[in-house]
């Protein structure tokens, strides 16, 4: 059975890795995010069965409008994947109001906003699947990053509570801790003599996202912990 999937927040790394898997395994794929060049390289490379949104998910009419273009195209969303983050990296004394909104915006307003939008669908349908993605951050504060950590804990919080408001309707809420960097093509780039087995994956995490979605309901994971090997940790 085909399924419909919306990524919202796709950029070269873990989006694009999603992107890659989900078109894989059969879906048809939203591709959501601001940068309609990308979107567009992207998809261009998977063919047919993905559509590129510039969608700015801070927008209610903007997400809306993204949503029904996807539907448009490939039918009811199944799957959505709330991996749009608001970098943030100044601490208490530094960040400004506006610095801090929009992570939160980013982060935490744009994923209640295309979780909305996607709901309707999976409860007018056979259920479905949101998995947001989280960082250390969500767990433990990171020093001078004030903002970006507050926006992850409040995602933490919101996938925590749909969970137990929408898995009684068959929607499966997952959250992703991402505890570690992802060997992206910036990270290939800047840190040419970095330790790889320090870095995540993409497609690696990719997989773990995907064993998310085809999860029998009877053991469904609520948070997912991914991290590089170490010794210790």
């Amino acid at each position: 059975m085909t399924r419909t999937a919306v990524i919202a927040g796709v950029g070269p790394g873990l989006g694009a890795s999603l992107a890659r898997k989900f078109v894989a395994e059969g879906c048809e794929v939203g591709l959501f995010a601001r940068s309609a060049d990308y979107l567009e390289e992207l998809a261009d490379e998977l063919g047919d069965d993905a559509l590129a949104v510039p969608t700015d998910i801070t927008d209610p009419e903007a997400v809306a409008a993204g949503f029904e273009a996807v539907r448009d195209a490939f039918g009811p969303v199944d799957i959505l994947v709330n991996h749009a983050s608001g970098g943030s990296w100044s601490g208490l004394r530094d960040i400004s109001l506006e610095a801090f909104e929009r992570a939160v915006q980013t982060s935490a307003a744009g994923a209640l906003l295309c979780s909305q939008e996607a709901v309707g669908d999976m409860l007018a349908g056979d259920g479905g699947t949101i998995v947001f993605t989280g960082a250390t951050s969500a767990v433990r504060g990171r020093g001078g990053a004030i903002g970006f950590s507050a926006a992850k804990f409040a995602v933490r919080g919101m996938a925590e509570s749909m969970a137990r408001e929408l898995g009684p309707e068959g929607i499966h809420v997952a959250h992703v801790v991402i505890d570690g960097g992802i060997e992206t093509p910036s990270v290939r780039e800047s840190r040419p003599d970095r330790d790889e087995a320090a870095f995540l994956d993409p497609d690696a995490i990719a997989d773990s996202y995907w064993h998310l979605v085809e999860q029998d309901r009877s053991a469904w994971t609520l948070e997912l912990d991914l991290r590089p090997y170490v010794e210790e940790f």
